[in-house]
């Protein structure tokens, strides 16, 4: 059965169009539907409930090392009050998931994973405890808000002061209060656009949603659902787990080697490197008529060459777009491959990723 988020009740009522998505009841879209939600975060704001992302808390004198053992990218350098992306591989080198690593203190981590990942990954991560570590699953707790867009600036410093907002990509500042709910406010997110996420308790957060609507009404805020945020993490390139990385994938052949540090020892290490990368994740313009989606088969000269593994019209761009796991330098940029449709072949352009920028 699924779970609600703590603003389903808020869903409803702004007429949010409800399915099971990741084992919650989530909107899909809202009555603008997904294109106006899609262009409302690329030229005003959007505001997602993203409640349903896991989040833990790891504590201890060995945290760091620990990290540094379980994850792939290199935390050591990590200072308080910044954020570091890393995938995290089993020992032959697949992914588990990928995720955002908050520095919350010295030997305090808040870690935000996929909610289709959240029970295996804390099972993944308990099996591999050791020293003086400790691992909480906190997600229950917490409520997580992105307020996306370029508007998201100004309908911020309409609730706290300029200097609570955190300055920088990858930063974050906590406590903060925003309408009277404590929150942890950070300059991340999965749109592409400028933006921001907000963690509060999960009690607070329909109080948070509202006054955020309110605030950003003058700006074009709306509230957005699933549907755009697939659509916005496609044009901006952003991988999904299940989709350009999974367990039979490594962070390699997904395209992210920033986050993969060899210079230090970690589960998978040896196995990513032993692989090499016989696949790559490359960018796709459908050119052709018809729209490319996951799973379909890409051609090149007549010969098969690997998969796409997400694709959809993008509406910023006025086009349909999709990204694809293929044989390492069978193609470059420029190239015209061919995805099989449902039996019939439609022509795309090898493009660089992410298809928008800011």
């Amino acid at each position: 059965m699924e779970k609600k988020t703590p603003l389903y009740e808020c869903h409803l009522a702004a007429g949010g169009k409800i399915v099971p998505f990741a084992g919650y009841l989530l909107p899909v879209q809202y009555p603008a539907g997904v294109i106006a939600e899609h262009n409302a975060v690329r030229a005003a704001c959007g505001l997602f409930d993203v409640s349903h992302m896991g989040e833990l808390l790891v504590e201890g004198t060995d945290a760091l090392a620990w990290l540094n053992e379980v994850l792939t990218n290199d935390f050591t350098s990590l200072a308080v009050g910044r954020v570091r992306y890393s995938p995290m591989c089993y020992p032959d080198g697949g992914v588990v998931d990928d995720l955002l690593v908050y520095k919350l203190a010295e030997e305090k981590y808040l870690i935000v994973v996929n909610a289709a990942n959240r029970e295996k990954d804390v099972e993944w991560l308990r099996n591999q405890l050791h020293g003086a570590v400790s691992l909480r699953d906190i997600s229950d707790e917490v409520a997580q808000l992105a307020l996306q867009g370029p508007a998201s600036d100004a309908i911020l410093a309409s609730l706290l002061p300029a200097e609570q907002i955190p300055a920088k990509y990858y930063s974050f500042t906590a406590p903060v209060t925003v309408a009277g709910v404590e929150c942890l406010l950070s300059q991340t997110g999965y749109t592409g656009s400028k933006g921001y996420e907000l963690y509060c308790r999960a009690a607070d957060a329909p109080a948070l949603w509202n006054a955020l609507l309110a605030a950003g009404e003058p700006h074009g805020l709306i509230p957005c659902g699933l549907g755009s945020r697939d659509t916005l993490r496609l044009e901006a390139a952003m991988p999904l787990y299940g989709h350009e990385m999974d367990e039979t994938i490594t962070p390699w052949e997904a395209g992210l080697d920033f986050g993969v540090k060899t210079a230090k020892n970690f589960i998978g290490r040896d196995a990513i490197v032993a692989k090499g990368r016989p696949r790559e994740r490359i960018g796709l313009q459908v050119t052709g008529r018809g729209i490319v989606r996951e799973h379909q088969d890409i051609y090149f000269n007549g010969k098969r060459i690997g998969h796409s593994t997400s694709g959809t019209h993008c509406p910023w761009l006025n086009g349909a777009y999709a990204m694809a796991l293929v044989e390492s330098g069978v193609v470059q940029e420029g190239d015209t491959v061919e995805a099989d449709v449902r039996g019939r072949r439609v022509a795309c352009l090898v493009v660089p990723m992410p298809f928008y920028k800011r």
